[in-house]
Parts: C-alpha cells; sequence; structure tokens
C-alpha cells in the first residue's frame, strides 16, 4: 500500500522579522506557526511527517517535541536542499510526499487534501499549490505553455518582464512522487540569482524527463499568506481571529461583539455560552454550555464548568490550579 508523507520547511532564521525568536515559532492567534502547519497536516492520513530544522533547531524540536520526525540542515542554501536533508527517512520509501513550509498558518486541511487527492488521481510526478493574488509580487511564477500545462516555476528575481506579468504564482507548497523526487533533487543547481537550490527547479527537471505535473489552485488567496515580517504576523493574525470567532458562532456561541473579542486557537466553548464584549480567552480555557463570559474578562488557561458566569475577572494561571467562579 502506497504511503504518504510531508515534510515541513522550518530550517530558515527569517530575518525580516528583525527577532531572536526562530520565524516559525512566531505566534498567531496564541499558537506557533508552524504547529498550525502541522495540526492540519495531522488531520490528513500521513504516515510520517518530518520536519526541517537548522536555526536555533533545539527551540523548534522543544516545542513540538516528539510529535514529528527532524531532520537538521546545517547551512540554509535552498528549499530544495532542506527537502534533501529528509532523504536518511524518507528517500528509499515509495508514496506521495506534501511538502510544505512552516510559515503558512493559514493553510487548512481540506486544501491540503485536495491537492493530494489531485496529485493521485491523475497519478503525475508533481502536483503544484498555485494562487492568484491581486499582487503576485515576491512570488515565484508558474509558467505553462500553450496548451496550459506547467512548464517550470520561475522565481521572480529571475523572471523576465513578460513572466512577471503573470499572476498565478507558486504557494510553495507541492506533492511529489516520492521517489522521482529525490531522484530530480540530485539534478537541482545553483544557476540563478541567489546561488540557491531552489525546490521549484524539480518541476522543470520531472517536464525535461516527460513527467506529468499537475496544478491544483488554492480556493482562497489567504491561505498561502507565507509570513515574512512583523506586518505580514498581523495580517495573518486578523485574518485567523475572523476564522476562529466564525467557529464558535457556527458551533453555538453568542459573541455579542466580534471585533472586541479574542479568542486563541485553542480555547474550546461549550454551547449556548454567551461571550461579552472585550473578553479575551487564551491558551487552552475551556468554556462550559450555557456559560456566561464578560464583560472585560481576560483568561488563560481557565476552566469554567457549565452554567458558570465570571465578568470583570482576569486570571492567567494554570488550569489545574484554578477554582470554579460562579
Amino acid at each position: 500500500m502506497s504511503e504518504t508523507f510531508a515534510v515541513v520547511l522550518a530550517a530558515g532564521k527569517g530575518t525580516r522579522m528583525k527577532s531572536d525568536l526562530p520565524k516559525v515559532l512566531h505566534k498567531v492567534c496564541g499558537k506557533p506557526m508552524v504547529e498550525h502547519v502541522i495540526d492540519q497536516l495531522k488531520h490528513l492520513s500521513i504516515d510520517e511527517i518530518v520536519t526541517v530544522v537548522g536555526h536555533q533547531s533545539e527551540r523548534i524540536q522543544e516545542q513540538l517535541g516528539s510529535t514529528v520526525d527532524y531532520a537538521y540542515q546545517a547551512e540554509q542554501l535552498g528549499t530544495a536542499h532542506a527537502v534533501k536533508m529528509s532523504h536518511e527517512q524518507l528517500g528509499h520509501r515509495e508514496g506521495s510526499t506534501l511538502i510544505i513550509t512552516g510559515d503558512t498558518p493559514l493553510i487548512s486541511s481540506g486544501t491540503l487534501a485536495d491537492c493530494l487527492e489531485l496529485h493521485q488521481e491523475t497519478n503525475a510526478a508533481a502536483t503544484i499549490l498555485t494562487m492568484q493574488p491581486d499582487d503576485p509580487e515576491g512570488y515565484g511564477r508558474i509558467i505553462r505553455n500553450e496548451q496550459g500545462q506547467v512548464e517550470r516555476i520561475v522565481e521572480e528575481k529571475d523572471a523576465s518582464e513578460q513572466e512577471r506579468a503573470v499572476n498565478e504564482v507558486n504557494s510553495g507548497i507541492f506533492c511529489f512522487d516520492n521517489q522521482l523526487l529525490f531522484e530530480a533533487l540530485d539534478l537541482v543547481s545553483t544557476d540563478n540569482e541567489q546561488g540557491e537550490y531552489y525546490l521549484p527547479d524539480v518541476i522543470e527537471v520531472l517536464q525535461r524527463k516527460g513527467e506529468r505535473i499537475s496544478a491544483a489552485r488554492m480556493p482562497e488567496v489567504e491561505e498561502g499568506l507565507g509570513i515574512n515580517d512583523r506586518t505580514q504576523l498581523a495580517k495573518a493574525e486578523k485574518m485567523l481571529q475572523k476564522r476562529i470567532i466564525e467557529f464558535h458562532m457556527e458551533n453555538g456561541v453568542t459573541i455579542i461583539d466580534p471585533f472586541s473579542t479574542y479568542i486563541g486557537a485553542d480555547v474550546t466553548i461549550g454551547i449556548d455560552t454567551v461571550i461579552e464584549p472585550r473578553t479575551h480567552l487564551r491558551g487552552k480555557t475551556k468554556i462550559g454550555t450555557n456559560c456566561i463570559i464578560g464583560p472585560d474578562v481576560d483568561l488563560e488557561n481557565y476552566e469554567a464548568a457549565d452554567r458558570t458566569k465570571v465578568k470583570n475577572f482576569s486570571r492567567t494561571n494554570d488550569i489545574s490550579s484554578l477554582p470554579y467562579v460562579n
């Protein structure tokens, strides 16, 4: 039976964040962005997840623990080089490999599942998850032939003026036939502006060999948002917070003022609970059913039993040490 693997690229420093913290550990709605990615992968039938670490690798491993396997990239020589570091775990195995960067916290398991499904249905050597942003600046462009088939991906710094006008771009998420991937990685060169081993170059290698290349278009451009600086981090926070608020309202929670309410990614809330304005729920807070929380409440790792009322209150200790507030 064919296996499915995932490689999460998390080795970069992220210099544009201007931080001592590795980029992928910056939080979005209370959770490191790389954990958002891995959580979505865990919703799929993935046989093994390999996270490629490098800069401050010990901090990332401490955060993720034994939930994934690790490969180490000592020098950051490009995305193709990063994937190649997982050869020991995956190089000898047959199946499909999903590759995703650890700085895309808005990606959904549904979109990843659709990409995998198309890849397997078309029996492709590679499938690219593409998107069409209003402004393609900064992204690698998808170059197709007259028949609409993908020929290659060209990075913006290496693109001609005509190629830069293309608005279908590479999201940085791929699915590959695993054995063809590792064969092609050996043929990737550094003949580009940055002098790096680009993972998108694998597409051109496979295309020259006559292999089938598929492309799946991302339904919502925001899912492909990669975080490179604090401005993009704030944008992702706003987008994900909107999703979280809407999720709870769709599942039976009344939120009086969504614009003044903050709910972390790991918070759970029971049905028929009312969240009053200016309420902040953080960490692994658990709110029961038929509660009234707020106004002016800030809770972290707090547990409230069914029919609890909490107002004008702030508590940030661990769940195990907290009393119920009735």
